[in-house]
C-alpha cells in the first residue's frame, strides 16, 4: 500500500471514528454540560486517530466489519485523549497548546481538563461495556480488561511516572526502552490486539497483533522524540525542544539523532515481519508501521 493511499484510509478512519465519538459524547442539559463540552474539545478535533486506525484494521484481518470495530476504536480514542489532557496540564508537561490550538485546560480551566479527562476515561469503559459494541459479553470483558491493562499502572499511567521520574534521574538504554514501552507502546498494543479479540482470534494471533503494536509504538515514540528535536512547532502543533530543556529520558538523549532515527525503522520493519504469515488483508497495518516514523506531525 502506498502512503497517499494509507493517508486517505487512514482519513477515512478518522472521519467514521470523530462521528461515532460525537454520537457517544452528546452535550446533556445542565452544568454537567460543561466538562461534557470539555471531553468533546479533546477528542473531536484533531488528531491522526492512530489507534483507532490500529483497532479497525486489525479487525479487519480476522473478517470483523468496520461498523462492528468503531466503537471499540472510539473507546480507545477517549483514553489516549483524556491522557493528552492530563498530560498537558502545569503540573506534568505544562503545554498551551496541543493539534495547533490551545489545550484543554488553556480552554477552560485546569479544573475543567481534570474532569474532562475522569470523564473520557470512565466513558470509555462504559463503551466497552455496553452491549451495542458487541453482543458477546466474553468478548466485552477481555476488551475492558486488556484496556484496563495497557492504560493503568502496568502500562501508559506507569510510563508517566517513570518519565516524571527520568527528568532527575539517569535511564540507561533498557530502562528508556521500558519507560517509552509503558508510555506509548501499550495503548498501541492494546488497540492491534482490540482487532484480534474483537475477531475471535487465537491467543497465539492475539500476541502477533500486540507484538506489532509494542513495535511500532517503540519507533511511533522515537519519530515524536525526533519531531521534537527537528520539527517547527507550526509543522508539529506543539511546543518542540522541550524534551531536552526538560531532561526527558529518549534514545536521543542517549544515542543522538542518526542513531535513534536507525532504531526506529529497525523497529517499524520488525514489526512489519511480525505480520508475516497474514496477506494482503495486512497491508495497511505495514503501512500505519512505515508512517510511525516516516510522519512529520
Amino acid at each position: 500500500m502506498s502512503q497517499d493511499a494509507f493517508k486517505d484510509q487512514l482519513a477515512a478512519t478518522a472521519a467514521s471514528v470523530t462521528y461515532t465519538l460525537d454520537a457517544l459524547l452528546s452535550l446533556p442539559d445542565g452544568g454537567e454540560g460543561r466538562v461534557v463540552e470539555a471531553m468533546r474539545y479533546a477528542v473531536l478535533e484533531g488528531g491522526k486517530r492512530l489507534r483507532p486506525y490500529l483497532v479497525i484494521e486489525s479487525a479487519k484481518v480476522f473478517g470483523v466489519e468496520s461498523s462492528r470495530a468503531v466503537a471499540a476504536a472510539a473507546a480507545i480514542e477517549m483514553i489516549h485523549c483524556y491522557s493528552l489532557a492530563h498530560d498537558d496540564l502545569p503540573p506534568m508537561d505544562d503545554d498551551d497548546l496541543r493539534r495547533g490550538r490551545p489545550t484543554v485546560h488553556m480552554a477552560f480551566d485546569e479544573a475543567t481538563a481534570i474532569l474532562a479527562g475522569d470523564g473520557l476515561l470512565t466513558r470509555a469503559f462504559a463503551v466497552l461495556a455496553d452491549p451495542a459494541t458487541h453482543t458477546d459479553a466474553s468478548i466485552r470483558s477481555e476488551l475492558s480488561l486488556v484496556l484496563a491493562n495497557a492504560a493503568g499502572s502496568d502500562g501508559m499511567v506507569g510510563g508517566q511516572m517513570l518519565d516524571f521520574l527520568a527528568q532527575s534521574e539517569s535511564l540507561n538504554e533498557a530502562e528508556t526502552e521500558r519507560l517509552q514501552s509503558l508510555k506509548t507502546g501499550c495503548l498501541l498494543g492494546a488497540a492491534a490486539e482490540f482487532g484480534a479479540i474483537l475477531g475471535k482470534a487465537s491467543g497465539q494471533d492475539r500476541f502477533a497483533f500486540q507484538s506489532f503494536g509494542l513495535k511500532l509504538g517503540a519507533a511511533f515514540q522515537i519519530a515524536d522524540d525526533l519531531l521534537d528535536l527537528e520539527a517547527s512547532p507550526q509543522d508539529a502543533g506543539k511546543a518542540t525542544g522541550k524534551d531536552a530543556a526538560a531532561g526527558k529520558a529518549t534514545f536521543i538523549s542517549l544515542y543522538g539523532a542518526d542513531r535513534a532515527r536507525k532504531q526506529a525503522w529497525s523497529l517499524a520493519d520488525q514489526a512489519i515481519e511480525i505480520l508475516g504469515k497474514f496477506g494482503a488483508e495486512a497491508d495497511g497495518l505495514r503501512a500505519a508501521a512505515r508512517f510511525s516514523v516516516d510522519r512529520q506531525s
